[in-house]
């Protein structure tokens, strides 16, 4: 049964409430990653506690516990002569540290949005467990 600090290897599907998926490991490698480390977004990590081997389970993680809400501290509008030359929107580009996606190019300014694309979205997962990784 998974605890947390367990290295465990999951499958898993992610939707968005309108049914969309935005990720999934099926098809390829399953996810491994330490319990309770801060890899993952805390609703998947509480999520697998308690699972067992070959155990399926589907859960709705709110936005607060997934990717946070979106935070309009981390949308500038910076001059177009400060920007790199020909961005348009959709082009991703770093904001400081963080990656960031160009939301709009006027003639003046460009928008840039450091915000996880799923930030403000509540998620939907089915994970199941393929594995309990021993050292």
């Amino acid at each position: 049964m998974v605890k947390i600090g367990d290295n465990i290897s999951v499958h898993y599907t992610g939707t968005l409430d309108d049914g969309t998926q935005f990720d999934s490991s099926r098809g390829g490698d399953p996810l491994t990653f330490a319990v309770g480390s801060g890899q993952l977004i805390p609703g998947f990590d509480r999520a697998v506690i308690g699972l067992r081997v070959g155990q399926s389970v589907k859960v709705h993680i709110a936005a607060k516990d997934a990717y946070g809400e979106r935070r309009p501290d981390l949308v500038r509008v910076v001059p177009i002569a400060q920007a790199p030359p020909g961005l348009t929107v959709g082009a991703r580009v770093a904001l400081g540290n963080s990656p960031a996606v160009v939301t709009a190019v006027t003639a003046g300014t460009v928008t840039v949005d450091a915000n996880s694309e799923l930030a403000g979205q509540a998620l939907n997962f089915e994970i199941e467990l393929v594995r309990i990784n021993h050292s």
